[in-house]
């Protein structure tokens, strides 16, 4: 793989909601893993990069659209 390639399986889109307040640390929105179309709301960035450990680490994704 060439190294400045980057695979579209691991490729999310991060939408931020009007109550992101980055000076404050907080951010609300929607992540979507762009090979799968699966997404999740998410209240904390806990929640958004659990999401994203979760569909880089479980097997068969990409084949289950």
């Amino acid at each position: 793989m060439n190294e400045g390639a980057l695979p579209v399986g691991s490729a999310f889109v991060l939408q931020f909601a009007s109550g992101t307040d980055p000076i404050a640390g907080r951010f609300v929105g929607r992540v979507e893993h762009v090979a799968s179309g699966r997404s999740v709301r998410f209240a904390t960035t806990e929640e958004a990069l659990a999401f994203i450990a979760w569909v880089l680490t479980t097997p068969g994704i990409l084949e289950e659209q």
